[in-house]
């Protein structure tokens, strides 16, 4: 596995990731398979046999995510709905399978603490990289003060991750990795290869597990439209999309102050 520096000013950063994740530096990429990127933009992760596909990077303050931030619907939108969001209520939301942190970064945009868990590597890496570039961006100042990234798998004790960061969170969010459908994968062609590398949550039932555990409020687990529930329990209720719905699991109400 390797790390590739896009040009020699940017080799002391491509340096200190491949120390990071205990990876091989190389100066030239290399001639097949996966391997991270670090160029002028940042942190990627790159696939030498796709070269015409885009490199999968995470940029908080541009493109998709800073349209969704500023476009997304606010508090009216479905992720926050599921999440209990309203008047007065702004809970503090562990999210378990972070990823690329969309969701995450959207929840804490909404003034929501969040901690979000991450147990690829090189995904938390892409993550931290994106985290580190935008620290100096005051109108992003509310992802230093409010999102937490926690590097760990869920699966293998989620209260404990969650401890590290000092979080006791009211919801817990869990997108486990779904097999795309081919209409999927054809529109978003730079995520295969990031499914290739992640692989699906094939024991996302545990997560749910855990989750209901830790939770005080609730859970919601994102789920393609049509896909059967997660670990065929059935959840209090469910907010439909046109591609996604949120099944939730309700434990406690969530009142506001």
């Amino acid at each position: 596995m390797l790390v590739f520096s896009g040009s020699p000013s940017l080799l002391p950063m491509a340096c200190f990731w491949a120390d990071q994740l205990s990876l091989l530096l190389t100066e030239t990429p290399p001639p097949t398979g996966i391997y991270l990127l670090y160029d002028d933009q940042g942190l990627a992760l790159a696939h030498a046999d796709l070269p015409l596909i885009n490199p999968v990077r995470v940029d908080f303050s541009a493109g998709a995510m800073a349209h969704r931030l500023q476009q997304g619907g606010g508090r009216g939108q479905a992720l926050a709905k599921a999440c209990g969001l309203k008047a007065g209520v702004t809970p503090r939301v562990l999210d378990a399978t972070l990823g690329l942190a969309t969701d995450a970064v959207v929840l804490t945009s909404l003034g929501c603490q969040v901690v979000g868990i991450e147990r690829h590597p090189w995904v938390a890496a892409l993550v931290q990289d994106a985290l580190q570039r935008v620290a100096s961006i005051s109108e992003l100042s509310w992802l230093e003060e409010r999102f937490q990234l926690v590097a760990g798998d869920s699966t293998q004790g989620m209260a404990a991750l969650a401890a590290t960061a000092d979080f006791k969170p009211q919801v817990v969010y869990l997108d486990p990795m779904f097999p795309s459908t081919e209409k999927t994968a054809q529109v978003k062609k730079e995520m295969r290869f990031f499914r290739d590398l992640v692989g699906q949550d094939l024991d996302a039932g545990l997560l749910l597990a855990q989750a209901l555990d830790l939770a005080s409020h609730r859970v919601v687990v994102k789920r393609p439209r049509k896909a059967p529930e997660l670990a065929g329990k059935k959840p209090t209720f469910s907010l439909v999309g046109k591609a996604n719905r949120f099944d939730i699991y309700a434990l406690h109400s969530l009142q506001g102050k």
